[in-house]
């Protein structure tokens, strides 16, 4: 029996979660007994009874028992990971991307989660990380052997080529613009309003689909766009179902994310799938997960850079067309969530 352990339900609309559904399905796909156990929400913020409430899960769980935990929520249990690994609890640290790593966070959090973390992870058997960046990092600053670490990134399902037109209705040329992530600081969509400021006067129009899981950054958020002027040209979409999304990938031109850090960036190997252009930054996997000659890529937080970039794609159809050839070539060679599945049962069955 394999038991996974995440903040929130299993069906919340997040990279990370869907990630974790992903593989739930994968392996009970190919015969695993898999429980799922969803707590609280909050993580990594828990209450003391958030953390109480982890803790009797994870203690109450049999020796022998392998034990999959959230990293949003595993980062901060080192007491009760030290205590359920000491009953004989076989612990997997699931690793989207290190805590202290999230964007905006004071100081002082960012040490306690760095120290919380690195000793949750010392009571783990094995980590699975998403992508060799986050797996670097947490052998290079948080004390994980290389040898206990194995890197499963997402699968990503196939799609059609996007069809793209989506601003048609600014005139001609014009470019439909897409950015798909949470409303979180390090999504940087901040950033994205003030490098759009200044191409106002092109035919551009950006959808920005993602949960509003800090009020005061989309409090923030909708502030800039009211100051900018951009309240018609910017759609905060919250939030959108599966199939509300992959229309807006098929009407989009371009992708873009200003995030100033992803673990991986799943979005970003959905918008390969559809051939869409990219725009982004280097922070974190980006640079490893945007294909060479996909997109272009700028240094987090340069909202002028951003501009740039975004203001030469808007101007250069032909352009826009070579970057869009080359994420269809690279489609090819992107992974399916079967073969992850697969991937993430090996690594468990290490563990045997």
């Amino acid at each position: 029996m394999i038991h996974l352990l995440l903040p929130g339900p299993l069906d919340q609309l997040t990279g990370g979660t869907v990630y974790d559904r992903r593989m739930v399905e994968g392996l009970r796909a190919l015969g695993r007994a898999v429980t799922v156990h969803e707590l609280a929400e909050a993580f990594p913020y828990p209450s003391a009874r958030d953390l109480a409430a982890a803790e009797a899960v994870l203690t109450a769980l049999p020796a022998g028992a392998v034990a999959v935990v959230d990293g949003l929520a595993f980062g901060v249990l080192p007491q009760a990971a030290a205590r359920a690994a000491a009953g004989g609890v076989r612990l997997v640290a699931l690793v989207h991307h290190p805590l202290a790593l999230e964007s905006g966070l004071d100081a002082a959090i960012a040490a306690a989660f760095r120290e919380a973390e690195r000793a949750a992870l010392a009571a783990a058997r094995r980590v699975i990380a998403t992508s060799p960046t986050t797996g670097a990092v947490l052998a290079r600053d948080y004390g994980v052997a290389a040898e206990d670490i194995r890197v499963v990134i997402p699968g990503t399902d196939p799609a059609p080529e996007a069809r793209g037109g989506g601003a048609a209705h600014l005139g001609p040329g014009a470019v439909a613009l897409l950015a798909v992530g949470a409303l979180v600081p390090r999504k940087g969509h901040a950033v994205l309003v003030e490098a759009l400021r200044p191409l106002a006067g092109r035919p551009w129009h950006l959808t920005i689909a993602g949960p509003e899981r800090d009020p005061a950054t989309g409090y923030h958020l909708r502030s800039l766009i009211a100051a900018a002027g951009l309240a018609d040209r910017i759609t905060l979409a919250g939030a959108v179902a599966d199939d509300a999304l992959a229309a807006l990938y098929d009407a989009a031109d371009l992708f873009v994310l200003a995030s100033y850090y992803e673990g991986y960036g799943m979005v970003f190997s959905e918008a390969v799938a559809r051939g869409l252009p990219i725009v982004s930054t280097t922070g974190g996997a980006i640079a490893a997960t945007v294909p060479a000659g996909g997109g272009v890529l700028v240094p987090p937080g340069d909202a002028a850079a951003l501009g740039a970039a975004l203001a030469g794609l808007m101007d250069d159809p032909a352009r826009r067309h070579a970057l869009r050839q080359r994420a269809l070539a690279a489609r090819l060679r992107l992974p399916g969530w079967p073969a992850q599945s697969a991937a993430f049962a090996a690594a468990l069955n290490e563990l045997s």
